[in-house]
């Protein structure tokens, strides 16, 4: 049986709450949550968490920074855990920019693909915030399918307006 991998995370405040993040022993962000240890636990395929702040501090540095409007975008290195597909849109997802939405019809025709497959892949990204999944609305303006709620999702999306 393989041993299972280890992360390493670290939960701090942030304005639109608790926030969590894991990385693994190079440094790369596995999954992040919006809440503690067990929100970023159910972000993650499996693993054991230790916490480690030292290890997640160029990560948590550069989310704090975000959040205090410092920086609009990241450069820490990530390693997320999805099918070529959910990648693909991921990547997609990263090319949104700043105080910027895009529909999942609009991620979907970036990518080559369906709307509903888009919305599956983004609901399953387990790196929020750093790869913006909360960009994506939907075809109406309707704030749907964050998985840390709308109310989360509105006020990133007002952070970023301002």
């Amino acid at each position: 049986m393989k041993d299972s991998p280890h992360f390493y995370f670290s939960v701090f405040k942030t304005a639109a709450g608790k926030f969590s993040l894991a990385v693994n022993s190079q440094g790369a962000v596995v999954a992040t949550a919006f809440g503690g240890r067990e929100s970023l636990e159910s972000r993650l395929k499996g693993g054991v968490l230790r916490s480690d702040s030292r290890k997640t501090a160029d990560a948590r540095a550069q989310v704090v920074a975000w959040f205090k409007g410092k920086r609009r975008d990241f450069s820490i290195a990530l390693s997320p855990s999805g099918s070529t597909f959910q990648k693909k849109v991921w990547a997609a997802l990263e090319k949104i920019p700043f105080g910027s939405t895009r529909s999942y019809g609009d991620v979907a025709r970036a990518v080559g693909s369906a709307p509903r497959a888009v919305g599956r892949a983004n609901a399953a990204n387990p790196i929020c915030l750093i790869v913006p999944c909360h960009r994506v609305i939907g075809a109406d303006g309707s704030l749907t399918g964050f998985a840390f709620g709308e109310g989360v999702k509105r006020r990133l999306l007002a952070f970023e307006a301002a």
